[in-house]
């Protein structure tokens, strides 16, 4: 065996070394030198990232999104991932998955270990298929008929167990680490190898001859020899981790080997404050030394040595050596294939373990403050609510100085970074918040109508009584780029629906956002209601707030058609309100007029062309192709210094064509147009359909017939005749400001303001009403009578 690692060119063992190690066989092929194996790309569906891999060991890291830095890692898996659910033989699947990850890892650069367990129930299969045949074979001389009776099978020793199965589960990792082109070695460690001196340093220069090689180590104890376990070893002190089982075997080795990372894959989520499965448990983010009182630990594992409170104990020894611990479910079918590279690329998995505590509340608590916030916020009267909005609305132009100050901080870090147009988007103004003043005023003026309205009242029967009141939605996430302006907006829209809210701006608005939430708190404080709106400042990613399922009811992002793509694609369970593309078109009638048609256009396209509601395709009818009329759209948008891009249809009518557009279906974002031609109002509601975003459409025509038709067979969020599309706006609409707009068929459709955070629920009021009353020989009768609604008093 070393003859042939010899021969490839590796530098020879030290003889010491001999005793643990057993090297797979391997070939020139397979065999991989370090400086060859930089520049090995992505062979696999999990995405190549290439990552800085320098750090000093010493203290763990603190935020998961520093995980990324791990250079050298270690990767436990349970009995648990690595078994099938009989307990005999292993789970292939997962194993496979498992190794292409761990594979990923390792040709980015990483040195990569694996502590496995699964050597007693490859054995135990084993042993089984050999004393079934056994008995087979001797009830056949028996009997002398191929009937078998019942056999039983014996209890099987678990070190028999180990002996037998270790050599093939090592076979079964050679022939999956083999398709990657990546060598595995495998060590058998007991207490011994750790706790006797010289062992210890035997053992530690093999594992890293072994990494120098980009060889990937699979250690495992020995369990044909150990004895077993102490249940009653205190392993509270650092120096005394006594091996128990893998999870107190992964944290020595982890420690010993100064590894940045330590991953641990069981078969529940993470760490539970209570037993997973009871009512109350929830899954813990991040764990913190000293938090073991808050948890309360259940049974362990359905196979192997050690239960979550060992994993916990391994998982603290760990973090005081200085390596990050995170443990995770490394058997659930949807993450599993992806569960080890979410972590190294800190997306929130399982329970991370850290010894820096936040200075804030987590993102979890800031959801329960929002939630029992926005219910307490819900049973204000009307008027209360409207105050703390006129309260905030003093406070923007109260505290404006304040206000401008922080935003130029944001602006001069954001000089040279951000494009023209977001800048713009990140400015305020005296003018801006004196707008965003009046907007609030007007949100307040229609809240006085909003959380309670009865919509419909029915009388079911005598002294039965069904009312639909509206309703806050619950828990809003709106996420924001480049926009302060947004947040005042969004939360007055959210406290006059009775809505708790979790913001989530972008770091390049991080003083002005900070300081209008203070003066939003501040105005929700003259009710006792603060804690209803929260702004995320952790370092959590977008993609991990779109997780959080149980805290959150509805995400409404605000922001580029990339970011809401993003969150559509993120969230799981959570609707999302919004749109990703505003591709806003405008048709020119034959029968439009020429005074409108150029007011129109410019205002659409250049008034603010990052805008959502801004023209991004011109349709123009045939018929005014070379009239006078087209000729001042052409000159009036060089004149704004508009880039041009031809439909099909119009660079075939041009001898000399603009560049022909590489899409129909584009949102520019700036000063360029796409111009195509179609033959009427049918061929251009057909273009919009194909091509649209069903955010907003124009036509222009001077024809009243052609424009109904246009307006009833147009299927999209807003649509207007004669009017620009920068109409499409909450403000503009008269709602005070909007949240977003929407293109979802769903519940709020066009710009979402105050209505659009609203939905119902049923009272019922009776007196002793039963169900078996209304039967056949029941003695009462449904009426289904209409009541009327009463009207509040707005005043």
């Amino acid at each position: 065996m070393l003859s042939q690692v010899y021969r490839y060119g590796f530098q020879p063992f030290n003889q010491h070394l001999l005793p643990w190690v057993q090297c797979t066989t391997i070939s020139r092929s397979h065999c991989i030198q370090p400086s060859v194996i930089r520049h090995v790309r992505s062979w696999s569906n999990i995405p190549f990232i290439t990552v800085p891999l320098s750090r000093t060991h010493g203290k763990s890291f603190a935020h998961r999104s520093e995980l990324k830095h791990a250079k050298r890692i270690v990767v436990k898996l349970g009995s648990a991932v690595v078994t099938r659910g009989d307990e005999c033989g292993l789970a292939l699947g997962r194993l496979a998955s498992i190794v292409e990850q761990v594979s990923v890892l390792q040709n980015q650069g990483r040195e990569m270990m694996l502590v496995t367990s699964g050597a007693v129930a490859f054995g135990k299969q084993r042993l089984r298929h050999e004393i079934l045949l056994s008995q087979s074979v001797r009830q056949a001389l028996h009997s002398g008929q191929n009937q078998l009776k019942e056999m039983a099978i014996p209890v099987l020793e678990a070190r028999a167990c180990a002996a037998a199965g270790q050599s093939g589960l090592m076979a079964l990792y050679e022939a999956m680490f083999t398709q990657y082109s990546i060598c595995a070695a495998q060590i058998l460690v007991t207490n011994l190898d750790f706790h006797d001196e010289q062992k210890r340093r035997n053992l530690n220069g093999t594992l890293h001859e072994l990494l120098r090689m980009n060889i990937v180590p699979i250690v495992n104890t020995n369990d044909a020899v150990v004895p077993p376990a102490e249940p009653n070893i205190d392993n509270s002190v650092l120096a005394l981790l006594v091996l128990k089982d893998n999870d107190s075997l992964a944290a020595r080795l982890a420690v010993e080997m100064k590894t940045d990372l330590l991953i641990v894959l069981s078969d529940v989520e993470g760490l539970f404050d209570s037993p997973p499965g009871s009512d109350d448990a929830k899954l813990i983010d991040i764990f913190y030394p000293g938090d073991q009182q808050s948890v309360t630990f259940g049974t362990k594992s359905r196979v192997g040595m050690g239960g979550m409170e060992a994993k916990v104990k391994a998982a603290l020894w760990a973090l005081q050596g200085g390596t990050s611990v995170v443990i995770a479910n490394g058997t659930h079918p949807k993450v599993s294939g992806h569960v080890i590279t979410d972590i190294v690329e800190g997306k929130k998995v399982g329970t991370f373990f850290s010894e820096v505590k936040p200075a804030g509340p987590t993102v979890e608590q800031q959801g329960e403050m929002a939630r029992s916030g926005g219910r307490m916020l819900a049973t204000l009267e009307p008027e209360q609510r409207a105050e703390i909005i006129h309260h905030l609305a003093d406070l923007l132009t109260d505290q404006r100085d304040e206000i401008l100050l922080a935003n130029k901080k944001d602006l001069e870090e954001a000089e040279g970074r951000l494009a023209p147009p977001l800048l713009k988007r990140l400015s305020l103004s005296a003018s801006k918040l004196n707008s965003l003043a009046i907007g609030l005023r007007q949100i307040a003026a229609s809240s006085q109508d909003s959380v309670g309205r009865v919509l419909r009242r029915t009388r079911i029967a005598k002294n039965l009584e069904l009312e639909q009141v509206t309703v806050p939605i619950g828990v809003l996430l709106v996420i924001f780029e480049s926009r302060p302006d947004c947040l005042p907006q969004v939360a007055a829209l959210a406290i006059a629906s009775g809505n708790g809210l979790l913001l989530k701006g972008g770091k390049e608005a991080a003083h002005s956002n900070r300081i209008l939430h203070l003066l939003t708190q501040e105005a929700l404080s003259i009710h006792g209601v603060k804690e209803a709106v929260q702004l995320v400042n952790t370092r959590e990613e977008v993609e991990d707030l779109c997780r959080l399922d149980k805290m959150i009811d509805l995400i409404i992002p605000r922001g580029s058609s990339q970011l809401v793509r993003d969150i559509q694609k993120a969230a799981k369970g959570i609707p999302v309100m919004g749109h990703s593309e505003g591709i806003c078109h405008m048709y020119v009638d034959s029968e439009a007029s020429v005074d409108k048609v150029t007011r129109l256009v410019r205002d659409s396209k250049c008034e603010y062309p990052a805008a959502c509601n801004a023209l991004e395709t011109l349709l123009i009818h045939r018929d005014l192709l070379r009239t006078p009329l087209f000729d001042q759209i052409i000159d009036m948008l060089r004149v704004e210094q508009v880039k041009i891009h031809a439909g099909p249809k119009f660079a075939s009518y041009l001898t000399f064509s603009p560049s022909e557009v590489k899409s129909l279906r584009t949102e520019y974002g700036d000063l360029e147009l796409c111009i195509e031609v179609v033959d009427n109002v049918q061929d251009a509601i057909d273009h919009i359909h194909k091509y649209g975003s069903s955010h907003t459409d124009v036509i222009v025509t001077e024809n009243e017939n052609t424009a109904e038709f246009f307006l009833q067979h147009v299927d999209s969020a807003c649509v207007f005749w004669n009017a620009s599309t920068r109409f499409s706006d909450g403000y503009r609409f008269g709602l005070g400001a909007e949240v977003g707009i929407s293109t979802s068929r769903i519940h709020a459709r066009g710009p979402v303001g105050l209505e659009g955070l609203l939905t119902t629920k049923w009272l019922l009021r009776g007196k002793d009403h039963v169900v078996s009353d209304f039967s056949e020989h029941g003695s009462l009768k449904y009426l289904h009578e209409n009541l009327p609604i009463p009207q509040r008093n707005t005043n």
